[in-house]
C-alpha cells in the first residue's frame, strides 16, 4: 500500500474519532470530498483517454452521448413539451456537462458539479452520469454469526481498515439478514438513497434520469461477497480502498431498489430500469437508424462512440438506466 500523505493522515486524525478511528462512510467522504485533499477536489482531469486520467465513462465518447440522451429524452416526456423543461446534469464533470457542442430543444442547460447546491424547481430533465456511484458507502462483514460495521483506524503512522463491532441491524434501512458465508461483505450505498431523496424532495416535475452501474439488494446481499468497493487510479482497478487517499478513485454499486423505492414515495410513477444498450436502442431508435443509415459506408468516430456506448461487451451492459416521470399535480 503506497503511503498516504501527511496533510491527509492530519485531516484524518482531525475527524477522527478519540480512538483515531471512524466509520468507512466518513473516510471515503474526507477521501472524496475533502475541500483540499479529496479526490474531486484536485484539479487534474479525472476522465478520459489522456496522460493522467483515471477512468473513461460514456460522456467520454463526445457529443454523441450527448444527443442520444436527447433522443431519448424527448421520447420518454411523450406529449409533455420539452421546451418547457430546463435539462439539470447533477455531477458533471466539465461546465457545459454532457450536451456541450451538442444542438437541443431544452428551455435551458444547468449543470451542478458533485458536491454543489441542489435548488431544481419547475420543469425538468434531471440527469447524472455516474453520480450515485460516487457517493460515500457503509461496510459491513458477517463474522461469528452477525454483522459487523467497518471502519477505518489510524495507526502506527498508516491507516487500517478495523472492525467497529457488531452493527445495528437497521443501519441501512433495510434489515441485514443472515449471511450464508462467514466473510460476507456488504458496501451498502447508503449516500447514495440518501442524495436521491433530496433530488426528489425538491419542487420540481418531469423526468429522472440516472446512468449509472448497480445491483438490487439481494444481489448485494447474495452474489458479491466480497462486496462491490473498487479504487480507480490510471485506468486500474485495485481493491485496496486505503491507498493513497485523496489521489484514487473509491466507488461501489447503487442499490436500485433504494432509489427506485425512493424516487416512488416522493411521486414518482413506477421507476424503469434498463441497461444503457436496452435504453439507447428503445428510446432513441430514430436517432439510431438515422446515424447508422449516414456512416453506413464508413467507420467513422461517431460510429466508434455507438460501439462503445452500446456493445454489450463496452458500456452497453456495464451500466444501466433508471428513469421515472413526476407530472405536476393536476396535470
Amino acid at each position: 500500500m503506497p503511503p498516504s500523505s501527511d496533510a491527509f493522515l492530519a485531516a484524518f486524525a482531525e475527524r477522527a474519532d478519540a480512538n483515531l478511528a471512524m466509520r468507512f462512510d466518513a473516510f471515503v467522504d474526507l477521501a472524496l470530498y475533502h475541500p483540499k485533499l479529496g479526490y474531486y477536489a484536485q484539479s487534474r482531469p479525472r476522465v478520459g483517454y489522456g496522460p493522467g486520467t483515471d477512468f473513461f465513462t460514456a460522456s467520454t465518447s463526445g457529443p454523441v452521448f450527448g444527443e442520444l440522451v436527447t433522443a431519448a429524452v424527448v421520447q420518454l416526456l411523450g406529449s409533455l413539451d420539452v421546451a418547457e423543461h430546463a435539462f439539470v446534469e447533477i455531477g458533471a464533470e466539465t461546465p457545459g456537462g454532457v450536451l456541450t457542442d451538442v444542438a437541443h430543444p431544452f428551455r435551458a442547460v444547468r449543470t451542478i458539479p458533485l458536491g454543489g447546491t441542489l435548488e431544481i424547481s419547475g420543469p425538468c430533465v434531471v440527469f447524472s452520469n455516474e453520480l450515485f456511484d460516487a457517493q460515500p458507502f457503509r461496510r459491513f462483514r458477517f463474522r461469528e454469526g452477525q454483522w459487523h460495521e467497518l471502519g477505518v483506524g489510524l495507526h502506527a503512522g498508516g491507516l487500517q481498515e478495523i472492525d467497529l463491532g457488531p452493527a445495528d441491524p437497521d443501519a441501512c434501512g433495510t434489515p441485514l439478514l443472515t449471511a450464508l458465508v462467514n466473510g460476507y461483505t456488504i458496501d451498502a450505498p447508503v449516500a447514495a438513497a440518501q442524495l436521491a431523496g433530496i433530488i426528489a424532495r425538491q419542487p420540481w416535475t418531469g423526468l429522472f434520469v440516472a446512468f449509472d452501474y448497480g445491483k438490487s439488494w439481494r444481489e448485494l446481499t447474495e452474489a458479491t461477497p466480497a462486496g462491490t468497493a473498487r479504487a480507480y487510479v490510471r485506468h486500474t482497478q485495485s481493491n485496496d480502498l486505503l491507498a493513497q487517499p485523496g489521489q484514487q478513485d473509491l466507488t461501489c454499486h447503487v442499490c436500485w431498489d433504494w432509489l427506485s423505492s425512493t424516487l416512488e414515495h416522493n411521486g414518482f410513477s413506477k421507476p424503469q430500469l434498463e441497461s444503457q444498450e436496452a435504453f439507447f436502442i428503445r428510446h432513441a431508435e430514430k436517432y439510431l437508424a438515422a446515424a447508422i443509415a449516414a456512416d453506413a459506408a464508413h467507420f467513422t468516430r461517431r460510429k466508434q462512440s455507438l460501439l462503445q456506448l452500446l456493445h454489450g461487451t463496452h458500456l452497453g451492459q456495464k451500466f444501466q438506466v433508471l428513469h421515472a416521470l413526476r407530472s405536476a399535480r393536476g396535470a
